[in-house]
């Protein structure tokens, strides 16, 4: 980069739009900080572009057509001539981006935070240039640089993306035909997700996963439940095997080669097939490691206090470690931003919660049964089915369960797992239930409104002091 750039001034630079750097800029401009936020591709990163955002628009939608095509019949409600218009789906999901990442744009315009549009490279602790269209500009940071530039796409050996027929998250939630047969790399989140979209659009799905298990590290008790589904709907689970590499035939369609854990190979012909093992950190590449910033396999380690090993660099969201999840960064976000402007704050959250957009939905809270006992706390476990709950029965979303997981000795709550319908949603008292340090007792002597889902949070806890009324107890 040139050199000849007019430097100027601000207290910080924010590197990276996405939920955790635009979250970042616009507090630290709340906070009455001149502040310069660098994005090279558009605000609102990978969630709001291609991540979260638009493919729970398809999830969505897809769940909506099946409602409506298979499960209306059983209400009484009949359909004829059903059927799914791609480009019009696409057209509405890209509204939505679009309407998003311009709210973004007006928060900043709003909020005084300055966007620059481009490439920029940490050149010291304080100054970052920055390759704009129009040329270099170089930005001096009097209080801080943060690096929030998130994670990227993981190709694998021999499945180079095409952007047609080998295509990663960002092509899968912008196809404009819903292919026959898809085959998923990857058992995890991104996989899952997508691969129940295309399945109720009408895909053969075919999911391949290295480990003996769907969704690592979420309790199996969870996965076994969207497992099941999808295997009802004709998916074919394909676990402990590895995609070696895959021929075209003559027909375009593809011949997917497996390596099987018993050393044995397989063959799945199908006709596209979508990779989804995982982001990777976007940490290299800043110029960090030249000026002595950690920088570790991608990730840029950060403490508590959002600071990393050069005093003025900090680190948020994907970038500064796991877990990868967009309302991490957030809050990380407003956190260091409250830290750099002099405020006392810090990342003391007790969780992190979590949610998967599968059918069902699974969404986590707080420890597992697995790792409370890895931690030698002895537990009472109280599970809830949605089969015992009327607002599911009139909804026709009965698959599912309530599961907490508390102190055996004192009921003080460890953990919540939810796996069925609006689980996403029905987290947030969990999570609340963590952070305030609620005991079983607090939740079960709390009135929840009937007929409605959130009635089995208050039902798993009774069940876990064996006092349920709508189950047996155990």
């Amino acid at each position: 980069m040139s050199n000849q750039a007019a430097k100027r001034t601000c207290d910080v630079v924010v590197i990276g739009g996405g939920p955790g750097g635009y979250v970042c800029s616009i507090r630290l401009g709340q906070l009455k900080q001149k502040v310069v936020c660098v994005e090279k591709e558009e605000v609102g990163g990978v969630c709001l572009n291609w991540g979260c955002v638009p493919s729970k628009a398809l999830i969505s939608a897809s769940h909506t057509y099946e409602k409506v095509k298979v499960h209306g019949a059983g209400m009484g409600i009949f359909t004829d001539g059903i059927r799914v218009d791609s480009d019009k789906m696409q057209n509405w999901k890209n509204g939505i981006v679009k309407k998003l990442t311009g709210g973004v744009r007006t928060l900043f315009r709003g909020n005084g935070v300055e966007l620059v549009m481009g490439e920029a490279r940490v050149t010291s602790a304080r100054t970052v240039e920055v390759k704009t269209p129009s040329g270099t500009e170089i930005f001096e940071a009097t209080k801080a640089i943060v690096i929030a530039t998130g994670s990227s796409t993981i190709e694998i050996p021999n499945f180079k993306f095409d952007g047609k027929q080998i295509i990663g998250a960002k092509e899968a939630v912008s196809l404009r035909a819903i292919p026959k047969r898809l085959l998923v790399i990857g058992g995890g989140v991104i996989g899952l997700e997508l691969g129940c979209v295309y399945q109720k659009f009408g895909a053969e799905l075919t999911v391949v996963e290295a480990t003996p298990g769907l969704l690592p590290g979420i309790d199996p008790e969870c996965t076994a439940v969207v497992e099941k589904r999808l295997v009802k709907k004709g998916a074919k689970i394909i676990k402990s095997a590895k995609a070696e590499g895959y021929e075209k035939n003559a027909d375009g369609s593809l011949n997917v080669k497996l390596h099987l854990d018993s050393g044995k190979h397989d063959t799945v012909t199908t006709d596209m097939v979508l990779v989804a093992v995982g982001m990777r950190p976007n940490g290299a590449g800043l110029g960090l490691e030249e000026i002595g910033v950690k920088v570790e396999r991608g990730f840029v380690p950060a403490d508590h206090l959002g600071r990393t090993n050069v005093e003025g660099i900090y680190a948020i969201g994907d970038v500064s470690g796991q877990p990868m999840l967009a309302h991490k960064a957030s809050k990380e976000g407003e956190a260091i931003a409250e830290i750099i402007a002099g405020h006392k704050a810090a990342k003391d959250w007790v969780s992190i919660p979590a949610a998967v957009f599968t059918d069902p939905e699974i969404a986590v809270a707080g420890l597992t049964e697995a790792q409370a006992k890895e931690k030698g706390i002895e537990v009472r476990i109280g599970k809830f089915p949605f089969a015992a709950l009327g607002r599911a029965m009139a909804v026709g979303e009965t698959d599912g369960f309530f599961k907490v997981v508390a102190d055996k000795k004192t009921s003080e709550l460890l953990g919540v797992h939810i796996v069925g319908p609006e689980a996403s949603d029905l987290i947030s008292e969990g999570a609340l239930a963590l952070e305030m340090h609620a005991f079983l007792e607090d939740i079960g002597l709390t009135i929840h409104p009937h007929p409605t889902l959130g009635e089995g949070m208050m039902e798993a806890a009774m069940a876990g002091l064996g006092q349920a009324i709508h189950i047996m107890n155990r």
